[in-house]
């Protein structure tokens, strides 16, 4: 298989699975791999031909810039090898590649704590609005994963996940029975159809209520404070890391699961010690 029918093979599943913002941003960057590496074979490409082709690509580009580049290629290469079962590492993990391009340290966000979750939730007055809240505080959903579910993604306690930011072709995510209740109350006191979107509201207008709701307790929350909510309080319950990883979270990697995580105090470290081997 060569450069050129991997980058196809990549091409027909994006048509499908993602929006054309992405697709036209991954076109910039197949368009000048392909001319550079396009015949040769994809299993013979090297850690070096990448970096050298990545510097040569973003040479006077931001930082951000370079290292979005370099995370196109790197799902490329992984989506490839697991598609067609190629027997290969994947050479965006060489450690000079990824040293190269690596992000800064996230700044720790503070967590919020399940007392305030559950108090802003009991503020709000719409239940339209409720839902959204819960489904990211309880579910570890992401707002927009939230905001594009239809009626037909409604299965009892499992929601289908269309166009996922992982690039597959969906994912699943689950709900407690008191939400996944209340959810199919809504659609049918709604009477929505299978394909009618449930919550057919923009970004902007969750953003605003959720700070709206933010500042009632004096502080600044945005949607994804809600969905890192959930992966700590599941954490602090006892839940594996690899459960929080790939159940709730829906991560590819428990590097990023990580760095979700909240840090912990002296006072939970202690109380956890006298959990696990008593006072």
């Amino acid at each position: 298989m060569t450069l050129q029918e991997a980058i196809q093979i990549f091409k027909d599943h994006q048509k499908i699975s993602v929006r054309e913002k992405t697709r036209e941003s991954y076109d910039y960057l197949f368009r000048n791999l392909g001319a550079l590496l396009g015949e040769g074979e994809f299993t013979q490409i090297s850690s070096q031909d990448l970096l050298e082709f990545l510097l040569l690509l973003t040479e006077g580009s931001a930082k951000s810039t370079a290292r979005l580049r370099y995370a196109q290629l790197k799902a490329f290469f992984n989506f490839i090898i697991e598609r067609t079962h190629t027997q290969m590492t994947n050479p965006c993990n060489d450690s000079l590649l990824s040293k190269t391009f690596r992000a800064p340290r996230m700044k720790q966000r503070e967590i919020i704590g399940r007392e305030v979750v559950d108090e802003i939730i009991y503020r709000c007055p719409k239940v339209r609005n409720r839902l959204i809240l819960e489904l990211q505080a309880r579910c570890g959903m992401r707002i927009g994963e939230v905001l594009n579910l239809h009626a037909s993604d409604v299965n009892g306690r499992r929601l289908t996940l269309r166009r996922p930011k992982s690039g597959r072709e969906e994912e699943s995510a689950f709900m407690p029975e008191t939400v996944a209740a209340r959810l199919k109350a809504y659609i049918e006191g709604r009477n929505l159809f299978a394909e009618d979107r449930i919550f057919p509201i923009c970004y902007s207008t969750a953003r605003s209520f959720v700070k709206r709701l933010g500042d009632t307790m004096k502080m600044k929350i945005r949607p994804h404070d809600l969905r890192r909510h959930s992966a700590t309080y599941a954490s602090r319950n006892g839940v594996p890391l690899e459960v929080i990883s790939k159940v709730i979270l829906r991560h590819q990697d428990l590097k990023t699961t990580q760095m979700y995580l909240g840090k912990i105090s002296e006072v939970e470290a202690l109380r956890w010690m006298d959990v696990l081997h008593g006072k």
